[in-house]
């Protein structure tokens, strides 16, 4: 097999270049002109990285510093120094904490002090429109910044001509996906790494063989069934980091540039979100404290199963998978949020908030969404104020004002199976909320709102009452942990409740 990248053949004496730069410039010939500078170019990029080679192969920080001419905090400074020290690195960590960036400089760094020909990149993510706008649109940023050797596009990097780096997205199963890379130095990215199935960490650890490769996965710890989970464990034979939010320099006071202060998570959003998940809520464990959090038997939808629904399922679903148009309505009462949501076919979509329970001022609010989505059918909430809710949607439509069909579901009411579940409450959220998420039969990766609604999905906890039956429990007790209605994940359940249920009444 022939190894990649193949050696790169000596380049021309730069003298000589010179002079034949000098001699098409006075003989005006600019075609042969620019073909010449390219030349002189490259050359003179392999000569200044094979000096950087010397000077910062082991000193990434000081690459960065000095090269891109920007500052480091230290949990920077730790992966930088962890992928020079260890063969594998895997970092979990919180939101906001520049970590796809850091991956970036690791991959800047490495393709730009390691000697001309004998090293590659290969960089993947859960998806390509990951791959290609988080970390190669860092990388992007930073090569040009550096004005550092070759050129890259939206996902390669060529130097001389000659490819040295990628972004791919082989299918799930294809462990050969990144077959036929051979250099001394590979380093692999794994972006997003929870959302990366075994079968691609197989074919990454089959590239990095060699004593001087490199492996770095980086990622959220959302999915605590997920094969970063397994890397992450105490005693795995990976280098492990951890950052929390906490970490932050904005919580914990560490001197950096405010240009840099600005772009990292502070600690205003992290009190916000122990407020509005929950401080034991495995989205706030995942996106602030950057841990892993096991499912809890007790918990009606389990993370593992959520993960899987946060990659989206199809990459251009056909039109006919987008049906059908609905729309799912919790309605605000006592000072709490009404929350409309859209969903297309398998795909949670926009949603729609206002801090009002007054069916006048909803009502609005819903016909603006009916109209901008195209809506068929609208399902809401029927107890309290969502009655009267109905009730001005059936005037609107008497006067034509939309067409769309208006449910009532009033989730107090008995289960279609009513030997299995205690009430509508208990079907909805264990057909819907668990049995859609363990299936992969919902789209959850471009909905709005994604971690609030997400962190409610995950927070209701069921029994079993006397009679064997399912019990989910009450609204009331979710409100007194999470301190506010999860009116975003009713909303979504309500989206996708099927039209075809008994105790559905449409008017």
């Amino acid at each position: 097999m022939t190894s990649w990248p193949p050696a790169m053949t000596a380049p021309p004496d730069l003298s000589t270049l010179r002079a034949q730069v000098e001699a098409l410039v006075k003989a005006g010939d600019s075609k042969q002109l620019k073909m010449v500078r390219d030349r002189l170019k490259a050359g003179l990029d392999r000569r200044n990285l094979a000096a950087r080679a010397a000077r910062y192969q082991g000193d990434p920080v000081g690459w960065v510093q000095e090269r891109l001419r920007q500052t480091v905090w230290s949990k920077q400074r730790e992966i930088l120094a962890a992928v020079r020290d260890h063969r594998r690195v895997a970092v979990r960590s919180g939101h906001g904490v520049g970590k796809s960036w850091t991956a970036a400089l690791v991959v800047c760094w490495w393709l730009d002090t390691h000697p001309p020909g004998t090293a590659f990149v290969v960089s993947t993510a859960p998806t390509f429109s990951q791959v290609r706008a988080i970390l190669w649109r860092y990388i992007r940023k930073h090569h040009r910044s550096g004005d550092l050797a070759g050129r890259v596009n939206q996902t390669e990097w060529l130097i001389d001509d000659e490819l040295v780096g990628y972004g791919r997205k082989p299918a799930d199963h294809d462990e050969s996906g990144f077959q036929g890379i051979h250099a001394r130095y590979v380093l692999v990215v794994l972006d997003e790494a929870c959302g990366i199935p075994e079968q691609l960490w197989i074919a990454a650890d089959a590239l990095a063989t060699g004593p001087d490769c490199r492996i770095l996965a980086i990622g959220n710890p959302d999915n605590p069934a997920s094969h970063f989970r397994k890397v992450c464990t105490p005693g795995s034979s990976w280098h492990q980091i951890a950052i929390s939010a906490f970490d932050s320099p904005n919580l914990t006071g560490e001197d950096i540039p405010e240009e840099m202060a600005v772009s990292l998570v502070g600690a205003e959003w992290v009190a916000e979100k122990a407020r509005e998940w929950g401080e034991d809520n495995p989205v706030y464990k995942s996106k602030v404290l950057g841990e892993f959090t096991s499912d809890s038997p007790s918990q009606v939808v389990r993370a593992s199963d959520i993960a899987k629904c946060r990659v989206p399922l199809e990459a251009k679903p056909p039109p006919e998978s987008l049906d059908p148009v609905e729309l799912g309505v919790d309605v605000g009462g006592g000072g709490d949020e009404t929350v409309i949501r859209e969903r297309r076919g398998r795909r949670a979509g926009r949603e729609w908030r206002a801090h009002t329970d007054r069916p006048e001022k909803i009502a609005p609010l819903i016909l603006q969404a009916i109209r901008e989505t195209g809506a068929t059918a609208v399902k809401i909430d029927s107890i309290g104020v969502g009655f009267g809710v109905i009730g001005e949607l059936r005037n609107a439509a008497n006067r034509g004002e939309h067409k769309a069909q208006i449910m009532g579901v009033n989730v107090a009411s008995a289960a279609s199976k009513s030997d299995k579940y205690v009430n509508l409450r208990a079907e909805m959220w264990w057909e819907i909320g668990r049995g859609l998420s363990a299936d992969v039969g919902w789209d959850l990766s471009s909905m709005d709102n994604p971690d609030t609604t997400i962190a409610q999905l995950l927070e209701p906890r069921w029994d079993v009452d006397p009679k064997g039956r399912i019990r989910v429990e009450p609204k009331e007790e979710v409100i007194k942990r999470l301190g506010r209605s999860p009116d975003n994940a009713d909303a979504l359940l309500l989206a996708f409740y099927s039209a075809g249920r008994t105790r559905v009444r449409w008017l």
